[in-house]
């Protein structure tokens, strides 16, 4: 299998994250692709010219970071991170899809910001960097409780690397004056897999 990622992509990583939880280094080989680029040859791979893209091994392609995590995690027939049961349980849902949010909004401003300077929408970054320290209260409120606790699951690793990408490339460290996040995202970046692919 092939999946094509771009270093910087938080949902690239996510992908790249699960190849290494699932124990799939040696039938995933990671791509770099040439995203934002006239005439890439990567857009004769995906035209889109998304990340991740994932080629599996009938040679069929898919686009979407939940959809490739969720197809890399069940190949071996034991979902570990989009366990069946979790498909009815809302908390943990809702739990994904805000953490998903924070993600969304941190990359519209990193986007924003490699725009040229004359370009850039001072409104939108305001929004973005807004929206993410009201996201972070949240998470600070939140993560001693479950599902933020516990079992490392999806909405973890889309926190994990949301808040990596607002402290390295993005607004800023949303941990920075909250203590229960911080030490929960401390935690989490011990985990071997987000070592290994940390942004650059």
């Amino acid at each position: 299998m092939q999946l094509y990622v771009t270093f910087t992509s938080p949902y690239a990583r996510l992908a790249r994250i699960l190849v290494i939880e699932k124990g799939l280094t040696q039938r995933v080989t990671v791509i770099e692709a040439k995203t934002r680029t006239v005439a890439s040859p990567y857009y004769a791979i995906n035209p889109s010219g998304r990340v991740p893209y994932l080629i599996d091994e009938a040679g069929v392609g898919m686009e979407d970071s939940q959809l490739i995590c969720a197809y890399l995690d069940a190949l071996d027939g034991a979902p570990r991170f989009h366990a069946m049961a979790r498909s009815s349980d809302w908390a943990y849902r809702g739990a994904e899809a805000i953490a998903r949010s924070l993600c969304d909004g941190i990359s519209v401003w990193v986007r924003e910001m490699h725009r040229p300077a004359n370009e850039r929408s001072p409104t939108v970054l305001a929004h973005e960097a807004a929206r993410g320290e009201r996201l972070a209260n949240v998470f600070e409120q939140q993560v001693a409780e479950p599902p933020w606790t516990g079992t490392v699951q999806m909405p973890h690793l889309i926190l994990a690397v949301a808040l990596d990408v607002a402290h390295k490339r993005g607004p800023g460290d949303l941990t920075r004056e909250r203590p229960r996040l911080a030490a929960w995202h401390q935690k989490l970046s011990e985990l071997p897999s987000l070592q290994a692919t940390a942004l650059p």
